[in-house]
């Protein structure tokens, strides 16, 4: 497990309890004092049931009595509210099943969004979690706290509301490590309520130079950001980006952010950020499609969200952000289908269709991210076709490569997180669609071919020679209806698969 020093702690929950998104206040106790407060305890299945010890003779034999009568054993996920007596008031005690307690830190996170639900449901501000007893307490107490505080995210920026606060006290004798395990996770809660937020913001007020702005306030945790503006894109001769971004009156970006945590050649991240995506003039024909394209910014924003978790924790690993970022708009000056771009990298491309701009910016921001820091190996992140939504759906993100070793510690990580990743092929035969008759490439598949693989297959063509993996989340960034971890809208997917991995590398 990573270590934090007391005074990054510090500065750490001073960070987060600023944030009204995430509103709640976590803590961990070895107290075990509990009258008058809302209970709320953990049952494995089919086994004892020390967290109970904690409730005096009266509360205990009505648990026990409302356990019997709903026949209630402590089956994962399941809940059951009952009011006993506390001397002369009453708590609520509300008991969670855990299963077999065989629990990945996902499932746990789940856990903690359920629970968020329940206590949403009531007016109650203090809350007491028994984590005493349970397997491996200090886990289940962070990693629960840690699913509380992301399904209670708020994107409040448009909305007067008065602000409420829960206090949630976790209750252990491991109190000391939940809260060291809790501070890594909390980091990483900061980074995805910026994703979110990032994605939340409705793209006039999310133009590619306020995303830039929003990444330079990382300076003052320690990152490293540069912005490049439109004639310090033309002068690298980033073609591509020029391209998609010329269509709006707000001209194209290039935001760099850097945590260098540890020495030697970083990891690097590139992120598809196209923060208005009209189709061009391959326009989107749906008023259903068009209205969300707000998120097509999500891949920058995820790895953004992850830098920050980076830097918020003091993580031990070199991570440089490339995010390309521009407006896909329909004027007299956007890109005409079948015109020719010339990237950065001097390949040049033919634009068939409009609407698929993603992997052009991403080509060039590849190109940078690969001659400017020679990374040990690269991934990029992106919204980036609607094939790979026909292919998955919307619970897995789509990942691919050639490196077996990378493809297995992302994978992994997603599994742990649930953030799932599911590897796609990447094949000749898909490059070959790309072949055109009068530039060196073209930016689409053949008609009804897999675009998903055909959209990575043309990145590959940027990717250079160190492992390289792209992670398409169509599908993923945005929902219209709650989620485990998340109400409805942005998800911040990617920022704690990333991050998860990440600190495991920082480990190794």
């Amino acid at each position: 497990m990573l270590k934090t020093s007391k005074s990054t702690l510090a500065v750490l929950f001073a960070s987060l309890l600023s944030m009204p998104a995430l509103a709640d206040k976590v803590s961990f106790s070895n107290e075990l004092n509990t009258q008058g407060e809302t209970l709320v305890l953990f049952k494995v299945q089919n086994t004892d049931f020390p967290g109970a010890r904690v409730l005096n003779d009266g509360s205990l034999t009505h648990l026990e009595r409302a356990m019997q009568v709903n026949q209630f054993d402590g089956e994962e996920g399941k809940m059951l509210e009952v009011l006993a007596p506390a001397g002369s008031q009453l708590n609520r005690i509300l008991v969670m099943g855990l299963g077999d307690g065989k629990l990945t830190d996902g499932e746990l996170n789940n856990l903690g969004g359920k629970l968020a639900d329940k206590l949403a449901a009531h007016k109650d501000t203090r809350i007491t979690l028994i984590a005493e007893g349970t397997p491996n307490a200090a886990n289940l107490a962070a990693e629960v706290a840690h699913g509380v505080k992301l399904k209670g995210y708020e994107f409040g920026r448009y909305v007067t509301k008065e602000a409420s606060e829960r206090k949630l006290r976790f209750a252990l004798t491991e109190a000391k490590a939940a809260s060291a395990e809790y501070a890594r996770l909390s980091a990483v809660e900061a980074g995805v309520a910026l994703a979110r937020d990032l994605v939340n913001t409705p793209a006039g007020d999310m133009t590619p130079e306020d995303f830039a702005i929003e990444a330079k306030k990382l300076k003052s945790l320690g990152v490293k950001v540069t912005v490049i503006e439109p004639k310090g894109i033309q002068k690298l001769g980033m073609g591509a980006l020029m391209g998609v971004g010329k269509g709006s009156l707000r001209g194209p970006r290039l935001v760099v952010a850097h945590w260098e945590g540890a020495e030697g050649a970083p990891v690097a991240m590139v992120g598809k950020g196209i923060t208005f995506d009209s189709g061009g003039y391959n326009i989107k024909a749906s008023g259903g499609s068009i209205s969300h394209m707000k998120s097509d910014m999500a891949g920058a924003a995820a790895i953004l969200g992850t830098v920050k978790a980076m830097a918020m924790q003091k993580a031990k690993v070199n991570l440089v952000a490339v995010l390309p970022l521009a407006e896909n708009m329909v004027s007299g000056d956007a890109l005409r289908p079948g015109d020719v771009v010339q990237t950065a990298q001097g390949l040049s491309v033919e634009v068939m269709n409009t609407d698929a701009e993603g992997r052009l910016i991403l080509a060039d921001g590849m190109w940078y991210a690969r001659t400017q820091y020679q990374p040990k190996l690269m991934i990029d992140v992106a919204t980036l076709t609607g094939s790979k939504v026909r292919a998955l759906g919307r619970e897995y993100a789509g990942l691919f490569s050639d490196d077996e070793s990378l493809i297995a510690g992302l994978t992994a990580s997603g599994a742990a997180v649930g953030e799932k990743l599911w590897r796609l092929p990447l094949d000749k035969a898909y490059g070959d669609e790309l072949k055109s008759s009068i530039a060196d490439l073209k930016n689409t598949g053949a008609e009804g071919s897999a675009g998903a693989s055909s959209a990575a297959m043309f990145l590959q063509r940027f990717a250079g020679e160190q492992p390289w993996a792209h992670i398409d989340i169509a599908g993923n960034a945005l929902s219209s209806a709650e989620k485990p971890l998340s109400p409805a809208g942005a998800t911040g997917f990617g920022v704690r698969l990333l991050s998860h991995w990440l600190t495991g590398q920082a480990g190794n």
